[in-house]
Parts: C-alpha cells; sequence; structure tokens
C-alpha cells in the first residue's frame, strides 16, 4: 500500500506536524515540541510550516488505493 502524506485530523494548528509525525510513524508531541522549537528558534522553521499548511492536502482529498480500487475517503 503507498502511504501518502497528508495533514492530520488530531490537529493542534493545522495538522501539519502531526501528519508528518503519522507519516513517519514518530511520536506526535515530540515532533511537534522540535516542529515548535524550529518554528520559534530558526527563520526557515516558520516558513517551511507556512509552506507546509498550504502544500500538504487535509485527509480524503486525494484518491487513495484500498484493496487494489481507486476510491474517494
Amino acid at each position: 500500500m503507498h502511504k501518502h502524506l497528508t495533514k492530520s485530523r488530531d490537529k493542534i494548528l493545522t495538522g501539519v506536524l502531526g501528519g508528518i509525525a503519522e507519516y513517519f510513524g514518530w511520536d506526535k508531541a515530540w515532533t511537534r515540541i522540535i516542529g515548535g522549537a524550529l518554528i520559534c528558534f530558526t527563520g526557515w522553521g516558520l516558513v517551511l510550516y507556512i509552506v507546509a499548511a498550504f502544500a500538504i492536502p487535509e485527509k480524503g482529498t486525494h484518491d487513495d488505493v484500498l484493496n487494489g480500487e481507486y476510491t474517494k475517503r
């Protein structure tokens, strides 16, 4: 099965960091702590977060392959 990076439905702000944690199988709390630190203490962290908030789709906004069939969630 092919994985897709999507925003998490378990959101704090936009679901970006939760979605990244789900995609890679990381702990959401640690991903959010590290992501928040990068956003607060680096200039590029905020820029990357804003770009990701617009670029990463919400869950269910793309076709997924389930059981060999294309379906819309």
